[in-house]
């Protein structure tokens, strides 16, 4: 039987695994196609997952079914996700995986026990729009593709400048147990920033009210908030190093599908 994977937690944060050594059904909660989701034991860890046809094609509502099942298992228990579309195989398969990288598992726990992780996005003016950029075929020549590539490259840097000073102030308003950061650029004209902070979940409150008071004070940019969520940042930090051969965050065995889908973020 091929088993489709949400997330490791752990045991102990589920009492129902107490006195049982094979999976037992979480009550009232269904996951990916509207299947049973389990309780797989696997010594001090619960790996949360739910049988899978692999002839069955995943689909965007897998996904959103995908981040419901991990944010209600974060309700409970420090959780790892897996991205969207981790299938094992069979039962041996599951095992052999979990065992192979206890060690690991256990100590990501560790690190992010009681922590939470909160979303910003941050919409600024493009520092450079007033400037038209203009793109001249590579092949041409002379002081006018020179100066052009001279003048993309200044709005690049300027626009990389802008994107640190905003990610800095929040970092410095926020004071974050860590963070990661991106940056785009929209098509109406606008830097986007997607911020995730990495904080003790019980100061979520407190974030909060910090966001409020930011988002009052900085009238030149948009911003949004989302969150707690379950530290999928942050997990994929910890194992990228370690497993960048596998696809997905935690563990890998096979895949059904590419991760397309991340928990809604708005």
């Amino acid at each position: 039987m091929a088993w489709y994977a949400y997330c490791i937690g752990e045991k102990q944060a589920f009492p129902e695994l107490a006195r049982h050594r094979k999976p037992v059904p979480m009550e009232s909660v269904l996951g990916v196609s509207g299947n049973q989701v389990f309780l797989y034991p696997a010594s001090d860890l619960a790996v949360i997952v739910s049988e899978h046809n692999p002839q069955e094609t995943l689909n965007q509502k897998s996904g959103v079914d995908h981040a419901r099942v991990i944010a209600d298992c974060f309700q409970h228990s420090t959780v790892l996700p897996f991205r969207f579309g981790t299938v094992f195989s069979d039962d041996e398969t599951l095992r052999k995986s979990i065992r192979s990288n206890q060690r690991q598992f256990l100590g990501n726990i560790d690190k992010l026990r009681g922590k939470a992780e909160m979303h910003l996005k941050i919409f600024v003016d493009d520092c450079c729009t007033k400037e038209i950029e203009r793109h001249l075929p590579a092949d041409s020549v002379g002081r006018e593709y020179l100066s052009n590539l001279r003048e993309n490259a200044a709005r690049t840097r300027e626009r990389q400048t802008r994107a640190r000073a905003v990610s800095f102030q929040m970092h410095r308003l926020f004071m974050p147990l860590d963070e990661e950061v991106s940056c785009r650029l929209t098509e109406n004209g606008k830097m986007a920033l997607d911020i995730a902070h990495l904080i003790e979940r019980k100061y979520v409150e407190r974030y909060q009210n910090k966001f409020a008071t930011t988002s009052a004070m900085m009238k030149e940019c948009q911003m949004q908030l989302s969150g707690p969520w379950p530290p999928y940042h942050f997990v994929h930090r910890l194992t990228r190093t370690t497993h960048a051969q596998a696809q997905p965050v935690v563990a890998s065995e096979k895949t059904t599908a590419a991760p397309v889908l991340q928990p809604a973020m708005a």
